[in-house]
């Protein structure tokens, strides 16, 4: 099996794609059901550090219990998600109370899918392109995550950053000594700007999960990739805020999440940092 994916690239995109969509599936669970882990988890610590009895819950992970409908609790049967297709044959509707069904479900199968497709077509097969898999994985869930609640949780930026690291040490995407030094230079440099921003302003203009995911994406790309990250993230970011604010479907006051702009400043720096970076300094 491993010789024919190595020999048909057209077979191993098929079969990426289809994990991909897999994944997306898995990963819709966790964009849903991490933040809610992590207040039940933030709940259980206030309480007890004020001494009150913690109330007993029920086992909620990402593994237990079964996906539910949000309106009816009909427990979601397996032939109801298989991803995209189980959409579109419901006609994005619950096969028992008919509620709608958010559209972000089949969108975060398909991104997933088709990123995953286009890493295997980028890379090949090898160890290379399964550590870019995982990589682009934890960039879709955090980015989504970031966008529905403001969060960058610990149980994904951190685990990421030291992946990176270990994937590197035998000089994967960059050598260890770039690994290294770029997780401490992304988590520093992004640092550096919320301090100078809150001591001029007194606000806080991002959270500390950016300088984590910041930190993962140099340990996995190495330090020279961060300013090329920070341009693209930042540029966009300041785009699509400037674009909101016009449409007068943002306050200038709102923070927007800057985890999806790192996010898709990783992916594009993932496939083509190197080759941005030589042609910027071809001009010189």
């Amino acid at each position: 099996m491993i010789a024919q994916l190595q020999e048909s690239t057209s077979l191993l995109i098929t079969l990426t794609v289809i994990i991909g969509l897999m994944i997306g599936s898995f990963l819709n669970v966790v964009i849903y059901r991490m933040p809610k882990m992590i207040e039940k988890s933030w709940q259980r610590q206030c309480a007890e550090f004020q001494g009150k009895p913690v109330e007993a819950s029920p086992v909620f992970n990402l593994a237990v219990p079964r996906s539910i409908c949000p309106h009816c609790r009909h427990k979601i049967a397996f032939w109801e998600n298989i991803p995209i297709l189980s959409y579109l044959f419901l006609r994005g509707r619950c096969a028992e109370c008919h509620a709608p069904i958010s559209v972000r479900y089949p969108i975060i199968e398909a991104v997933t899918g088709i990123i995953s497709g286009f890493v295997a077509w980028h890379f090949g097969w090898g160890w290379l392109m399964i550590a870019a898999l995982l990589f682009v994985w934890a960039l879709i869930a955090l980015a989504a995550i970031d966008i529905d609640t403001h969060l960058l949780p610990d149980d994904i930026t951190l685990p990421l950053m030291w992946l990176g690291i270990l994937v590197n040490m035998q000089t994967g995407f960059t050598n260890l000594q770039s690994a290294v030094i770029g997780a401490v230079a992304g988590y520093l440099s992004l640092w550096g700007v919320y301090w100078i921003f809150k001591l001029i302003t007194g606000k806080e203009g991002m959270g500390y999960g950016d300088f984590k995911l910041l930190a993962a994406i140099g340990a996995w790309l190495g330090w020279s990739i961060l300013p090329l990250v920070i341009l693209l993230s930042s540029l966009v970011g300041a785009i699509v805020g400037v674009g909101l604010i016009i449409a007068a479907k943002l306050h200038k006051d709102i923070m927007m999440p800057f985890g999806p702009y790192l996010a898709g400043g990783a992916l594009i720096a993932l496939f083509w940092g190197q080759e941005i970076n030589h042609a910027y300094f071809g001009l010189f």
